[in-house]
């Protein structure tokens, strides 16, 4: 990811350069280049930081999970675990769903980016608390099997 976002601030800035060098219609050209490198910029940053960062992404205990995006989440906030494909362009993901008691609760305490991407997601008629199975350095099974170990009665619905 990091190197894709990479790259495509590289082909912001190209166009950029180009729209630049043209005198007439180019004002079109340079605000997609502005906002690509915007955007893309901020995905490469928050990639690498991710590669950098010396924390785990998920960790899971007998009294709950505490994840790098999400924040700590209680076993008794979670009323069911699911698995869910979220196509996202050309591609489905899986993420573990995780079904809360009290979804505005855990909002209302959640860390700043997890409040905004449980707002979207919830809009979607999801959970606001998804954990994407491609950002962990373990395979699903490792990570539900872990799960029932810490806690057993937890529904899990796959």
């Amino acid at each position: 990811m990091a190197l894709g976002s990479i790259a495509l601030v590289a082909g912001s800035v190209l166009l950029l350069i180009e729209h630049a060098s043209l005198s007439h219609g180019a004002l079109k050209g340079e605000v997609v280049g502005v906002l690509g490198v915007l955007f893309f910029g901020t995905c490469a940053c928050v990639a690498v930081d991710r590669l950098l960062r010396r924390r785990p992404e998920l960790v899971l205990s007998s009294e709950g999970l505490m994840h790098v995006v999400l924040g700590s989440i209680a076993w008794t906030e979670i009323a069911e675990v699911g698995i869910r494909e979220i196509k996202v362009r050309f591609r489905s993901e899986r993420v573990i769903e995780l079904v809360l008691h009290d979804p505005a609760a855990y909002l209302a305490r959640a860390p700043r980016t997890a409040r905004i991407a449980g707002a979207v997601t919830r809009r979607m008629g999801y959970s606001p608390a998804m954990i994407s199975v491609g950002t962990l350095p373990v395979g699903l099974d490792e990570v539900l099997a872990a799960m029932r170990r810490h806690h057993p009665e937890l529904a899990i619905r796959e």
